[in-house]
């Protein structure tokens, strides 16, 4: 089953849908990181929705959707490029040990436990010469009804208030795969109809009362074509050319290099006095770049190159 995200359009309403599918891109995530049971749930969960969303997006660029905590883990971020390369990532609370969070744990205890969460979604363009602006949405992770239960609720919360767009997700992860179906209500009349008088006024009811008959273990169990037949068969519905995901980290020795420039010499001179040398480690795939101080007496004087210093497990 490889990493995949179908498209498809229903032909009498306006109303468009996705499925979902990550194994190996998850798979790369969970090798760098040993997450306890519920965070690595949320986090997959998120990684399927952040793909489904960023499928939609209208240039060139990134999706990055974060969660910012005030629970035992303080942030949840993951990052989808327009060609569907993915990472993520998670940071906890200095005060609690990961092994400490029970099994158990719910998204609200997990980052909302003072209800003070809250989700920020990000779109930042490549190119930005053109007068394309990154734009940021910001919502609570709590509705009028209380705290949101699930990622789910928690993204459908923050299309409606910051998008507008009606949208119904149900989403799943597990050690083995992390997966995801997206139904959005898009505006005006839409669709891809033959004749005004076929629109099917009752269309998103009735395939959003279909997708809620979708369990969790459904989910994570069928391929993504299975699960289509088993809901829409009765529907007439247009597919797309699916599109592959894979794992990318967009970190980089010359990246780091910037970065330290910015934090300016005499900076980064004190770190080398304490240290010996400068160390920076990539929090999405455990990549680690040592500068020592010939490194960075080169960064400083030509910009030049130092050395690398892989993960231990890659070291021989």
């Amino acid at each position: 089953m490889s990493d995949q995200l179908q498209k498809f359009m229903f032909s009498t309403a306006p109303v468009r849908g996705e499925i979902v599918s990550l194994r190996d891109t998850w798979q790369e995530v969970l090798a760098r990181r040993d997450y306890p049971a519920p965070v690595r749930a949320l986090l997959g969960e998120m990684m399927a929705a952040c793909a489904l969303l960023s499928a939609n997006l209208k240039f060139d660029g990134t999706l990055i959707m974060q969660i910012f905590g005030d629970g035992p883990v303080r942030m949840l971020v993951v990052q989808c490029n327009t060609d569907l390369s993915l990472r993520a990532t998670a940071k906890f609370s200095d005060d609690v040990a990961s092994n400490a969070i029970p099994a158990s744990a719910t998204l609200a205890e997990l980052v909302n436990a003072e209800g003070q969460g809250r989700c920020v979604i990000t779109l930042d363009p490549s190119d930005r010469q053109n007068g394309q602006q990154p734009y940021q949405g910001i919502v609570p992770l709590s509705g009028v009804d209380g705290p949101l239960q699930s990622m789910a609720e928690v993204l459908e919360h923050y299309m409606r208030h910051s998008e507008q767009l009606d949208t119904r997700l149900w989403l799943a992860a597990n050690t083995e795969r992390a997966v995801g179906v997206l139904l959005q209500k898009l505006p005006g009349d839409g669709g891809i109809v033959p004749h005004p008088g076929e629109l099917d006024a009752d269309t998103w009811n009735r395939v959003c009362t279909l997708g809620g008959t979708l369990s969790q273990d459904e989910l994570l169990q069928e391929a993504p074509e299975t699960l289509f037949k088993r809901l829409f068969w009765q529907e007439n519905v247009q597919h797309f050319e699916p599109a592959s995901a894979r794992f990318e980290c967009s970190c980089s020795r010359e990246k780091v290099g910037a970065m330290l420039k910015m934090l300016g010499r005499e900076e980064v001179d004190s770190v080398v006095e304490e240290r010996g040398h400068v160390e920076i480690h990539c929090e999405f795939c455990n990549q680690r770049y040592e500068f020592d101080p010939v490194d960075i007496a080169q960064l400083f004087v030509a910009g030049l190159p130092g050395s690398i210093t892989l993960p231990a497990e890659q070291r021989h």
